[in-house]
């Protein structure tokens, strides 16, 4: 279903910690084009919780910083509902283990999530998107270099 008012209600939600997008079965079929990930980053989107994902569009969502998640049980989707204010708990301890904890604050209650990222995906998503995390190895590969040193 296209909800033609996201872009307020993210716009909305700017100087937040971000938002999550919640989706069903082959969550992205279609629009495997980049843009279908950039504009919504660019508009505070974080994750995007799905039961199943198109893997071009998952791999799209990485390369912008964000974390495509899917339902350990895909019933736990029809227990949420839009405004729902869900927590994702030490985020950057968890991601690498593949499977998530997510909080719905709104319903007070607790469900799992996972992922099949690499863990070089798993790094570009923490580093917020492949520019960022280019960006990262970058300045490592420039400290650790000697002038001294002859190439």
């Amino acid at each position: 279903m296209l909800d033609q008012t996201y872009w307020q209600r993210a716009k909305a939600l700017d100087g937040t910690d971000g938002h999550a997008v919640v989706g069903g079965s082959n969550y992205g079929q279609g629009s495997s084009r980049e843009h279908a990930a950039l504009a919504p980053r660019y508009l505070g989107l974080r994750v995007v919780l799905a039961k199943q994902f198109a893997r071009i569009h998952a791999q799209n969502l990485v390369n912008f910083g964000i974390l495509p998640l899917e339902f350990m049980d895909p019933a736990e989707y029809d227990q949420l509902n839009s405004g729902d204010i869900l927590v994702l708990r030490d985020l950057r301890v968890k991601l690498p283990q593949g499977h998530i904890l997510i909080e719905n604050r709104t319903r007070e209650r607790t469900f799992e999530a996972c992922h099949d990222l690499s863990p070089r995906q798993v790094e570009v998503v923490l580093h917020g998107g492949l520019i960022n995390w280019v960006k990262h190895l970058a300045a490592m590969e420039h400290t650790s270099f000697s002038p001294a040193r002859k190439l």
